[in-house]
């Protein structure tokens, strides 16, 4: 089991709260998780943007679907919008009575095509963001950079990292601040990205970027169980992150087989076994390895529609200290065989065993992005993962399927759990939701991947950490 964290009970407490404002401690607020039948948003959605903006009609759609309260500012456009999407929107002035709370603030800023246009961002948020509920949400629609049509619009556009970013950091109680960058066309595609970063399943994502494409044609799904009739391979599944992947992409209706070493066979079976998967239990290492698990699953299932890339190792030693066996073995489990793997599933694009629309999701790790002391080989091997996304993102689009990247930062495990106290703490106050991760989080960042739905989300990868101020 992994160590509790006793310092956010103890916070939450009423003696905890006083001694907290007294001294001025963190003060972090337990995360609200999904649960099955919770609806995506619990509250007042704020809906607005710049003039001349391209994603208020989607916004409104979205806001309509999932059945959010919603509100707009007093403007033409956005009223149009949202009435054009049978939104039955609220008015919302700065006048507006600071008692109300909003569970969002969702702000369109693709009309934002220089710089002095950036104060609209200040004229929106400067009068809400401390309405921003507990465990509320902050996300800025933008345009992909690169897709712009001036200079002067590239680097308004790309100035909204700075913004978002800094106002995560200013949230309170568990509030969570994200950019989504949307390709001009790309507009159909934005709906599952919404969700899920408007739901509590994203709970521990703050402070991404997101870059949504064209994609393919996004499918009729059922939201509450988006893998039904799915089959999805997930490595190191026996325990820990990889034991909350299986379950939770089992729980969106997929068919999990799981896959560890033979040591770990019985654990294994435990895991799948109570999801009514299957179990395949080899060494990923293997010279085999990659035409075994090609085989079986074409055998045994006809191929394999999410491919989770989740285990790994490490063996830790400063440089200066680290052995050949030690490096290799890293490289060779966490990077090289991932690669190796994949090149089984998608050889040959007619007879591939990953399905048409196949979904690739590795993990990586704030490591990988930031460093750790006594890591090279870890950090090297995270950083060469998403390297990976990079390299094959392309190659996944021209098939229909794509390939992201998850990088978790301090997660509660129980290999965090043996780490020292005074750097168990630290991993866990040093992010602006001065907590640890569930593997929960974790899992629920791979299945908004994973789904049939994020047909235009590929070659990201989603910092799963809090927004710890590591590699920051």
């Amino acid at each position: 089991m992994a160590q509790a964290d006793r310092y956010t009970e103890l916070i939450n407490t009423p003696i905890g709260r006083i001694v907290q404002k007294q001294i001025g401690l963190p003060a972090p607020v337990p995360l609200k998780r999904w649960t099955p039948g919770d609806r995506v948003v619990d509250g007042r959605v704020l809906i607005g943007g710049a003039p001349g903006g391209r994603l208020a009609t989607t916004l409104a759609k979205v806001a309509a679907s999932i059945g959010a309260e919603a509100s707009t500012p007093l403007r033409e456009d956005l009223r149009a919008a949202a009435a054009a999407a049978g939104l039955d929107a609220g008015p919302w002035t700065p006048a507006a009575a600071a008692t109300q709370r909003y569970a969002a603030l969702v702000f369109d800023a693709t009309g934002i095509t220089e710089p002095g246009q950036l104060s609209e961002l200040r004229e929106f948020f400067s009068p809400t963001i401390r309405r921003v509920a507990k465990s509320g949400r902050l996300v800025v629609l933008g345009t992909t950079p690169t897709a712009t049509r001036s200079a002067s619009e590239r680097i308004a556009q790309r100035s909204l990292e700075g913004f978002t970013r800094a106002a995560g950091k200013e949230l309170k109680a568990g509030a969570t601040a994200q950019l989504v960058y949307v390709e001009p066309g790309a507009e159909d595609q934005l709906d599952s990205t919404l969700r899920f970063l408007l739901s509590s399943r994203s709970a521990y994502v703050d402070g991404q970027v997101i870059r949504v494409g064209s994609g393919s044609d996004v499918p009729e799904i059922d939201w509450e169980r988006p893998l039904a009739g799915k089959v999805a391979l997930v490595t190191g599944a026996s325990r820990g992150i990889g034991a909350a992947i299986a379950a939770t992409l089992a729980r969106d209706g997929a068919h999990v087989v799981g896959l560890d070493i033979p040591a770990l066979e019985g654990d294994l079976k435990a895991v799948t076994g109570s999801l009514g998967g299957s179990a395949l239990a080899l060494d990923i290492t293997a010279a085999e390895a990659p035409r075994e698990i090609a085989a079986y699953l074409k055998k045994e299932h006809g191929g394999v529609d999410v491919v989770v890339h989740n285990a790994g190792i490490t063996r830790d030693k400063t440089l200066g200290r680290m052995d050949e066996a030690r490096w290799d073995s890293v490289i060779e489990v966490n990077l090289a065989a991932v690669q190796r793997v994949t090149d089984a599933l998608i050889a040959g694009r007619s007879r591939a065993v990953l399905n048409q629309g196949g979904r690739i999701v590795c993990v990586a790790s704030i490591a990988g992005i930031a460093g750790n002391f006594g890591q090279t080989n870890y950090a090297t091997s995270k950083a060469g993962v998403i390297g990976l996304v990079d390299a094959y993102a392309d190659t996944l689009a021209a098939r229909g399927a794509t390939i992201n990247a998850v990088a978790p930062g301090f997660i509660e495990t129980q290999m965090t759990a043996k780490i020292p106290f005074a750097t168990r703490e630290a991993g866990r106050r040093m992010n602006s939701l001065s907590q640890g991760g569930l593997p929960v989080d974790v899992a629920e960042a791979i299945a908004y991947f994973a789904s049939p739905a994020s047909t235009g989300v590929n070659g990201n990868t989603v910092r799963v950490c809090g927004q710890s101020l590591l590699g920051a």
